[in-house]
This record gives C-alpha cells, sequence and structure tokens, in this order.
C-alpha cells in the first residue's frame, strides 16, 4: 500500500533541536504548501541511514558522518540542508568525576559513544596522546551517553555538553529515488521548515512554548537548557555548508570510513530562498560561540553570534 505522504524519520526520539520540523507540522506550514508529512521516531538510531537509503522512508535526520558514509556503503542518500550550523562534537564528562581537559586523564576509564563510528573516533584521538585502545573501554551506549554518565556505567562519553547532557546533531537526508521523482515536494518541505525556522530564530520564548504543546517532555529544565544552547547553531538559511563538508569528508578519509576519491553527496538546489554566504573567520567564529555558549550555560537565554561575511 502506497501513500501520498511524505514520511521523515528523526535521529532519535523528539528533542529540542527538533523544533522546527515538528512546528512547521502543527503551525500548518506544511498544509500551507500542500503536503502531507508524517514525523517518525526510531527506536534505534542505528537504523536511520539503512532505513531511508532501502526506501522504506522518504527523509530524515542523521549526522554528516553518517550520510557520507552511507553513500560510501552504497546508500542511494544526499543531504538536502542543514539543521544546524555546526558539525560539532567532544568528550564530555561530570565535572566532579576526576576527568579535565588533560586526555591522559582518561586513561583507564570507561568511555561512551553513540553510534557505530565512535569507537573508531575515540580510537583516533587518543592516539595522539600516546594511548593505545587498551588503555580504556570503549561502551556503545546509543543515545543514551548522558543517562549512563549520570548513572555511572561510563565515566565519559562522545557527544555535544549541555550542562554535562550529550546531544548530536543532524543533517536533513533524502533518498535518492525520492528525491528525482518529487522535487516539488522537496521544495515545498524546505520552505514550510524555512518558515518554521525563522518562527523559532524571531521568537525562540512563543515558538518552544507551542513546541512544549506537542511534545510535554520539552518542558523539563534539561531540554529547556538544550534548546537554549542550541539556538545559536540554529541554521538561518538551512544550506549545506560547503566548508563543513569537505572538513567532514576528510575527517572521514583519516578514520578511513571514506576512500580517498570520495566526493561528498550534498545539494542546496531545493533551497530557492537568497543564501548566506560564508564566514570570513569560522575559526574565530568556533572561539567566539565557546564564549557564547558559556555565557548561555551561566545565564540561559537566547544568543547568536554576528558573523563577518566573506567578501
Amino acid at each position: 500500500m502506497s501513500t501520498d505522504k511524505i514520511t521523515f524519520l528523526m535521529n532519535w526520539h523528539a528533542t529540542p533541536y527538533h523544533a522546527p520540523v515538528y512546528l512547521a507540522q502543527k503551525l500548518g506550514y506544511f498544509a500551507d504548501e500542500d503536503i502531507k508529512v508524517a514525523l517518525l521516531e526510531p527506536n534505534d538510531p542505528s537504523d536511520v541511514t539503512e532505513i531511508i537509503g532501502s526506501g522504506k522512508v522518504d527523509m530524515g535526520f542523521k549526522a554528516m558522518i553518517h550520510t557520507l558514509a552511507a553513500k560510501a556503503r552504497g546508500f542511494p542518500v544526499t543531504s538536502i540542508g542543514s539543521l544546524l550550523d555546526e558539525p560539532f562534537t567532544g568528550v564530555v564528562y561530570l565535572k566532579d568525576s576526576g576527568i579535565t581537559t588533560d586526555f591522559r586523564s582518561l586513561k583507564g576509564k570507561k568511555i561512551g559513544y553513540v553510534g557505530e563510528f565512535g569507537k573508531i573516533q575515540i580510537d583516533e584521538l587518543t592516539k595522539y596522546y600516546g594511548m593505545e585502545p587498551t588503555d580504556y573501554e570503549a561502551v556503545r551506549c546509543g543515545m543514551n551517553v548522558s543517562k549512563a554518565i549520570i548513572e555511572g556505567s561510563i565515566h565519559a562519553g562522545i557527544g555535544l555538553e549541555v550542562n554535562n547532557t550529550p546531544w548530536t546533531i543532524a543533517n536533513r537526508h533524502v533518498n535518492d529515488n525520492f528525491m528525482a521523482e518529487n522535487p516539488e515536494k522537496l521544495r515545498k518541505f524546505m520552505r514550510a521548515v524555512k518558515r518554521a525556522t525563522n518562527l523559532v530564530l524571531a521568537s525562540p520564548e512563543e515558538a518552544y512554548q507551542v513546541y512544549i504543546d506537542i511534545k510535554p517532555e520539552m518542558a523539563s529544565a534539561v531540554n529547556r537548557k538544550i534548546y537554549e544552547r542550541s539556538y545559536a547553531y540554529f541554521s538561518k538559511d538551512l544550506k549545506n555548508v560547503q566548508r563543513d563538508w569537505e572538513k567532514v569528508t576528510r575527517y572521514g578519509k583519516r578514520l578511513e570510513v571514506l576512500k580517498d576519491d570520495f566526493q561528498p553527496n550534498y545539494t542546496n538546489e531545493f533551497l530557492e530562498w537568497e543564501l548566506d554566504s560564508d564566514s570570513a573567520n569560522p575559526t574565530g567564529d568556533q572561539k567566539r560561540m565557546v564564549a557564547l555558549q558559556k555565557d548561555v550555560a551561566e545565564k540561559g537565554g537566547f544568543q547568536r553570534l554576528d558573523v563577518t561575511i566573506a567578501v
């Protein structure tokens, strides 16, 4: 049995940074574009790429490295936009754990990771500090890294720190067959999500209250903090940034999950509005983002960087 709905699979259960997609549904933006969208959540985030690549679902969220690796494995998927501007991750731990910014403090510890590339990332990172895989225990936790840290089953984990709560980001990717057959549906989908993103950026408090109505669990203190910390990263124009795709492609080659001649699988052809130019100083922006996020962590609220555009 077929359906005229676009099926969209999240990278995990609803999280604060999924807000634009859920708001587009709730506020009728998809309906205004004359499309129907079914928003789905996976039981296992590791299944997302395979499900989309096999054509069982049309579109979904997945991290950039997984989108690249999917193509390398022969899955027909392409990224058509970005939810957040930065492909960020890091090692997170509780402040009172005894672990420090010296990576060697992880020696003898249990280090959690989310998905299939986490162990490779840990092994690659630790070797620069003279460590071997036998110097620590890597533990696959799925999307439950924060829970595992709090429960004490791991000492640290690969993720993003939001007041000691790790999380991950995603790009929108689509099955190539669906993309070829439904270009106008994709343009309509992205227009609706752009409209919802505009609302989030212009009125973050109002938008989040609507999101809480959709997903009451968003009212928790931790989810509120994640939303505030996500606000600075929401992509204004939803574009795939060439610099970031090239950077992560090089990283994938260094991890040996991509071949030397691999070309990244992304496009901006379904974004019909004017796209922002790239930053003139992305490294400087990242340093300023550290200070901004520290301030938000301490004071709360919503802040974004003023970025100088390259000429």
